[in-house]
């Protein structure tokens, strides 16, 4: 019997970027929810030839497409509900390392931010009233 999850993870990706921005954002947002939650980590992968993997988050990540307004919309709702989040901001874009991504973000007005991508980790009902609305990535 599959395993039910009282927690739910959401990827929200901007539908006018570049497809290897939504793939760049994608997979910051998911180290941003691994490390928010090393709990949800699973054990490491280890094949046949004994060769030792990564962990990996022991759930699934939906990943949905939103507009900069629906993003927006969904971020307020998170903060709202208390939901654990990572954010990407279309200034990180410009830079090329950690220090000046948290800078960029920093100098953002949190009442308007420019986010291309943003990631949720919470309960189940409160991350789908997050995302009601959106749709799945294509």
């Amino acid at each position: 019997m599959p395993e039910t999850f009282t927690t739910k993870v959401a990827l929200i990706v901007r539908d006018d970027l570049a497809i290897w921005q939504r793939l760049n954002v994608a997979a910051f947002l998911a180290t941003g929810v691994a490390a928010s939650a090393p709990e949800a980590l699973g054990e490491p992968y280890v094949d046949a030839a004994g060769r030792r993997y990564s962990r990996m988050l022991g759930q699934p990540m939906l990943v949905f497409s939103a507009s900069r307004a629906q993003l927006q919309g969904a971020h307020r709702t998170a903060l709202e509900r208390g939901l654990e989040a990572a954010v990407y901001v279309g200034a990180m874009f410009s830079t090329g390392n950690d220090e000046a991504n948290r800078a960029v973000f920093r100098a953002e007005n949190p009442e308007e931010l420019d986010l291309v991508g943003l990631a949720i980790r919470g309960d189940r009902k409160q991350v789908d009233k997050a995302v009601k609305g959106l749709t799945l990535h294509k």
